[in-house]
């Protein structure tokens, strides 16, 4: 019969152990601020594209309009393929008129018609949230002054006498 040899059974010590969590922890605290900083990289490109997206919108608006969103009143006209779109001058015509189809004279309509609401909609959805501020919020001014105020609202801030967006942080 053969002899059969107990082999002794090696496992780690603890020394071993410590070591290999502490080169762990290493490569933890260098690549974990990577992470954090592509986030902020990553909030800052959404922003840049969402004000370039607006603003081309606003641009666009401008051209067929001959002013700004927000500077008229964005209801008043009749509809035929559509509801018409309430808005003061502001904010509430701002969106209404981004995001609706409107006439030469910036009343909006939810419908399209070849011989009076034919242009538009500049913006498919809603305004774009700002990833800086988390909200989509816009504030309208009409003095001319965009000027930030202390503690903004976190959306967006638009003048519709210059034209000028920026976000609120």
């Amino acid at each position: 019969m053969p002899s059969v040899r107990k082999q002794s059974i090696r496992g780690f010590t603890l020394i071993e152990l410590l070591i290999v969590v502490i080169i762990l922890a290493i490569l933890a605290a260098i690549i974990v601020p990577q992470f954090s900083g592509a986030t902020d990289d990553a909030a800052q490109a959404a922003y840049d594209t969402n004000l370039a997206n607006i603003r081309s919108a606003i641009d666009l608006y401008r051209q067929q309009h001959s002013s700004y969103p927000g500077a008229v009143t964005s209801s008043g006209g009749t509809c035929v393929n559509g509801a018409a779109v309430t808005g003061a001058v502001g904010a509430a015509a701002f969106a209404a008129q981004l995001r609706n189809y409107t006439n030469s004279a910036g009343e909006a309509c939810t419908g399209t018609d070849p011989n009076e609401f034919k242009y538009g909609p500049y913006l498919k959805d809603d305004l774009p949230d700002n990833p800086l501020g988390t909200t989509n919020t816009v504030t309208v001014v009409t003095n001319g002054v965009l000027g930030l105020t202390s503690g903004g609202t976190g959306g967006w801030r638009f003048d519709s006498v210059t034209g000028e967006f920026i976000g609120d942080e």
